[in-house]
């Protein structure tokens, strides 16, 4: 029976004897895994933007998967590589390699298995818009470490893939190119909400940017709060990259009629405030108050 410490001698041995093309074979094996990798991302985002929206969604789709099957068949040509090194001592080597990821790299292979589960489990795709954690954007890249989002201030966010583990994950359209959008407008609780109702519906469903089906509905909802009447507009809009042009285009049209039609924006509602009488009267008592304050102050000393 081989002790712990001859294996380890062994394995050190084993690592003195590589040779320099080895390490070179391998580190190429890595370098045409992520140049590939990159030329086909950049090759398919550029035809996708070509195509109509579902043709776009579905190109985008099967980029992660191809990723990881390069990085799959590098890992593969680099594990033979490492067996024909070290035989049967390979799996003192993962063990090894077991305490390295459990020491000092735990993060990195948890994005890394975080960028499988989001590869095959697809709790989000390359074209949604997620929110995830304290980001909000489109997805343009699922790489094997990193999810990359370009937010609506038109920010490139690169989230760790292990955030799925930690965060909950909200996707807007999931893997299709329709997305509700939820509009609101505010307007003063004694405007008439049947006119503003229905000029509300006239602005949304003219709108250019809207999608409308038997399965996607228009729904609009108002309630009544103490200070103000709140509406709400629920559609779609057939690519969820028009989101904020059509938010954009019902209100200013919205808000034009109402405007023809006497429908005002709540007003602010000034509370307990003092008038400017009562304020300088309080102002004069506090003056008053610390004036016997510092003399008390002065005559006890």
């Amino acid at each position: 029976m081989v002790d712990g410490n001859t294996s380890r001698e062994q394995l050190l041995e084993t690592l003195r004897s590589v040779d320099t093309q080895t390490l070179i074979t391998m580190a190429l094996i890595v370098l045409i895994a992520y140049v590939l990798g990159r030329v086909i991302t950049i090759l398919l985002l550029k035809l996708s933007e070509k195509l109509s929206h579902t043709g776009r969604i579905k190109v985008e789709l099967v980029i992660p998967i191809i990723k990881f099957v390069i990085y799959l068949i590098a890992f593969y040509f680099i594990f033979r590589e490492i067996f024909k090194i070290f035989g049967p001592e390979i799996f003192l080597l993962a063990g090894l390699l077991g305490a390295a990821i459990g020491f000092g790299l735990k993060d990195l292979f948890s994005d890394i298995v975080g960028g499988l589960v989001i590869t095959f489990e697809k709790p989000y795709q390359i074209g949604d818009k997620i929110s995830i954690g304290n980001y909000f954007g489109e997805v343009t890249d699922i790489g094997l470490r990193a999810t990359k989002l370009f937010t609506p201030d038109a920010n490139v966010v690169t989230a760790p893939n292990s955030l799925i583990f930690k965060e909950t994950v909200a996707s807007a359209n999931y893997g299709v190119s329709e997305m509700m959008v939820v509009i609101d407008l505010y307007i003063a609780g004694e405007s008439h909400v049947e006119t503003a109702m229905r000029i509300l519906w006239e602005a949304v469903v003219s709108s250019k940017y809207v999608y409308i089906s038997k399965e996607k509905p228009v729904i609009l909802l108002h309630k009544a709060l103490p200070f103000y009447t709140r509406l709400r507009a629920k559609a779609y809009v057939n690519d969820l990259r028009d989101q904020f042009k059509f938010e954009s285009d019902v209100h200013t049209r919205a808000w034009v009629e109402f405007q023809k039609k006497g429908i005002m924006a709540p007003q602010l509602h000034i509370l307990n405030i003092p008038s400017i009488e009562e304020k300088y009267e309080s102002d004069a008592t506090t003056r008053r108050n610390l004036g016997a304050n510092v003399r008390g102050l002065k005559d006890s000393k």
